[in-house]
């Protein structure tokens, strides 16, 4: 995913109200952004560092400019926009990075599944030898102490959710794949959060003896652009 136009560079001087932050520009303005990204964001909203925005040269909308990129702890560029995900993954499904979910005919998006009604990141069909695939998508930001990234920051009973519909999936005779699109290349491995949210730590770890499959691949953000690039450990 390239960015264009190019991101614009700011610090960060704060984060409030789930959706919004203020910024100031190299020039000394300040302005209000919109934060497409509704988690905790620990250690990618820290105030006095850089931040990547938007533009998306609307000027009717209330917040023109939307944030995109963080400096976190010790430098690490972080992807926070929670909407680039799909993008990210359906890319690298069609570079053929991700090889689990190579051979497909179609890819869907958002498509209603599940006695929850809920709606499928990606769904995969159309594969000679293989069940039609539903993806789930989740945005990883959060590293702890130890080099090693977690989910969720937050808890998260649609997260929650969408691991019941997998499991309901993989018993229908489907392939349920919860994919973590980690945007960030500081990483080692990825864990479930258990600290954060021991219902989806539990759920997480039930779905992968059900059958769900658990993928994870790291992103490689630079303020140019971000792509998904090489596969991540995950540490149940």
């Amino acid at each position: 995913m390239e960015f264009d136009p190019p991101l614009i560079e700011a610090r960060l001087l704060r984060r409030y109200k789930r959706f919004l932050a203020d910024v100031r520009l190299p020039s000394g303005a300040e302005l209000t952004v919109h934060t497409p990204n509704t988690g905790a964001m620990h250690g990618c909203a820290i105030p006095g560092h850089r931040v990547w925005l938007r533009d998306s040269r609307n000027p009717k909308r209330k917040h023109r400019y939307s944030w995109v990129l963080s400096e976190g702890e010790g430098g690490a560029l972080v992807g926070v926009d929670t909407g680039a995900v799909n993008v990210l993954v359906a890319e690298a499904i069609d570079t053929g990075l991700i090889g689990p979910l190579q051979g497909y005919e179609q890819l869907r998006g958002e498509v209603r599944y599940g006695l929850e009604r809920s709606r499928i990141d990606l769904l995969l069909t159309g594969h000679a030898q293989l069940a039609d695939a539903y993806v789930e998508i989740k945005n990883v930001t959060a590293v702890d102490a130890t080099g090693c990234g977690y989910f969720p920051d937050a808890v998260t009973t649609r997260g929650q959710k969408h691991l019941r519909e997998l499991m309901q999936v993989v018993a229908a005779g489907w392939r349920g794949v919860l994919l973590f699109c980690v945007q960030r290349d500081d990483l080692e491995a990825l864990r479930p959060a258990d600290e954060v949210d021991p219902a989806y730590g539990t759920l997480l770890r039930q779905a992968a003896a059900a059958g769900v499959e658990l993928l994870a691949y790291c992103a490689q953000p630079t303020p140019e652009a971000i792509r998904l690039y090489r596969p991540l450990p995950i540490r149940l």
